[in-house]
């Protein structure tokens, strides 16, 4: 095949020019280049670099991340969460010190109402945040579990709280393992909310505790024996106890068999 039917060429220089060029018969029986085009190429230290001649416009605020701590954490449900946690440290210390139980149950029955409280306001009035998500479920962790651990074994005047060791495990447990499997199915985009034996299992929860909490006081029990004696509170303690341990694992098994099911699809 001639040059010439392979059409033109081209060639650079030491400067940076380029030519190009076709050839074409020297009337010899040869062929020569033909110069068509010169031109210089820019500096390969001047090239823009290949992002910046498509630059990737910035994000809307809109579409960023809310931030964990920003102008919209600081409102009522997230004070009022803040507020039941103060709640939790003042109840464990008045149970350390013994002697304050019909108050101390009375801190227990208004941060549990708080608990209720908060995630209404959140959601009637848009003010559901970050903070919120995070704080309110640690929170309630805190208050119910921090509960059974200062009651665990403990006795006043000859009376008992009626939580053992092997109740707390259970109960600490279930709240530990469940939390964490959320927190991986969450992570994934599976919807790992709360079911009904979840919701039952915080309300007889938050019989019990109280319920346990009066029944260390002599002065409650005296003012109710004309309707119930001790031993009729003593077993509906220990009834209240044994339905939290019951319900507390079936919500646990529960969670775990949904969390299977979730995983596999």
């Amino acid at each position: 095949m001639l040059p010439a039917q392979r059409g033109g060429g081209g060639q650079s220089t030491q400067s940076g020019e380029s030519a190009a060029f076709a050839w074409t018969p020297d009337g010899a029986g040869g062929y020569a280049p033909l110069l068509t085009q010169t031109y210089r190429d820019p500096s390969p230290h001047c090239r823009p670099m290949p992002e910046l001649e498509n630059p990737t416009p910035a994000p809307h605020a809109s579409q960023m991340p809310p931030g964990l701590i920003d102008r919209r954490s600081l409102n009522l449900p997230n004070l009022i969460t803040i507020s039941r946690l103060v709640l939790a440290i003042i109840l464990f210390v008045l149970i350390d010190i013994d002697g304050w139980w019909r108050l101390s149950a009375a801190l227990f029955v208004i941060a549990a109402f708080t608990d209720f409280l908060d995630g209404y306001l959140a959601r009637k009035y848009g003010q559901v945040t970050v903070l919120g998500r995070i704080l309110d479920p640690f929170v309630d962790k805190i208050i119910i579990c921090g509960s059974f651990i200062f009651l665990q074994g403990k006795s006043a005047d000859g009376l008992s709280s009626g939580v053992t060791a092997w109740m707390t495990f259970v109960i600490v447990a279930r709240e530990m393992f469940i939390t964490s499997l959320r927190a991986v199915l969450e992570q994934y985009g599976k919807d790992f909310s709360a079911k009904w034996s979840g919701k039952a299992k915080m309300f007889i929860q938050c019989v019990a505790v109280p319920v346990c909490l009066l029944s260390l006081s002599r002065i409650f029990l005296g003012d109710v024996a004309e309707y119930v004696s001790t031993g009729q509170w003593t077993l509906l303690r220990d009834i209240l106890l044994w339905g939290t341990v019951a319900v507390t694992v079936y919500s646990g098994v529960e969670y775990v068999v949904r969390a299977v099911r979730l995983w596999g699809e």
